[in-house]
């Protein structure tokens, strides 16, 4: 089933569970900490400069935006976390709206796949820690791309992989992608990837 890349908007930007669309087609979450380059990956898959908004102040904006791709599915870009100088209160926000979007999400036998976004420069912090536990508890089928390669030398790429093909939380057989928003490396097989766990093709 192809999906025509110029029909693509965002359906809704979720406050609350109860927002989410029942539209009963695949789902592709997006997942990471704030400013790990989510909004830019999306662009980037989409063709698009600006329809995913890249914030100038990370972490900002605490929805789950809904992204209909030519009604045939949908890109769900999840609240970044990690953000220090989040309020308490927003922290809570963040918590319960992903957590609702796991647990009280009426489609959640429609999630195919949640792509996983790691700063390659950084490597896994705590909070990406604590998502890949809960991803590999839940079962939900997850892949890892590592983001910003473009900022990488050679030695400190060779050194971001082995750390990430190697970390105890990302198991062997789970795809590791490095993609950079700027050059475009990694954009195509990421389709196709996509493309393969939606039943879809980009």
């Amino acid at each position: 089933m192809a999906i025509n890349l110029n029909k693509v908007v965002l359906r809704i930007s979720a406050g609350t569970p109860k927002q989410f669309p029942a539209d009963p087609i695949p789902q592709i979450a997006f997942s990471g900490r704030s400013n790990v380059g989510k909004s830019s990956l999306i662009n980037l898959l989409l063709g698009r400069k600006s329809l995913a908004r890249v914030s100038s102040a990370p972490g900002k904006t605490i929805t789950v935006n809904f992204y209909d791709l030519d009604g045939k599915l949908f890109f769900v870009d999840l609240p970044g976390y990690g953000f220090a100088k989040r309020t308490k209160e927003d922290q809570a926000r963040w918590s319960g709206l992903t957590d609702g979007y796991f647990t009280a999400n009426r489609n959640i036998d429609r999630l195919k796949l949640v792509a996983q976004l790691i700063d390659s420069r950084i490597g896994p912090t705590k909070d990406d820690e604590m998502m890949l536990d809960f991803l590999n508890r839940s079962g939900i089928p997850f892949l890892v791309v590592a983001t910003k390669c473009d900022k990488l030398n050679k030695t400190e790429r060779a050194a971001a992989e082995a750390l990430l093909k190697n970390h105890p939380l990302i198991p062997g057989e789970t795809s590791v992608l490095f993609l950079s928003a700027q050059s475009g490396e990694g954009k195509e097989e990421l389709k196709r990837q996509l493309g393969y766990f939606a039943g879809v093709q980009f």
